[in-house]
């Protein structure tokens, strides 16, 4: 993608990744892991803020941190990432 992006950090797997978003809300730490389903070779891609209280991912949360193209652009990264070198 042409658009700027976040850096991202991920274990060895190339299941999980994590980045901050840094916008006029504060810094906000966004999570991504893929899963393996019953099918072979079909993922699923679970994506959202970092929740302290469960030590997973809140999906359902609103930040309107007024950086979605970069966060989104940031996770395309990451599904190139999965699929071109972890899968």
């Amino acid at each position: 993608m042409k658009h700027p992006k976040y850096n991202y950090r991920s274990e060895t797997t190339l299941h999980f990744y994590e980045f901050n978003s840094e916008r006029p809300k504060g810094v906000i730490k966004k999570m991504v892991i893929y899963t393996e389903t019953t099918t072979e070779n079909v993922y699923n891609l679970g994506f959202g803020d970092y929740d302290e209280a469960t030590n997973g991912i809140n999906d359902l949360s609103v930040t309107n941190n007024g950086d979605s193209l970069k966060v989104l652009s940031t996770l395309a990264s990451t599904v190139y990432a999965f699929t071109m070198l972890g899968f």
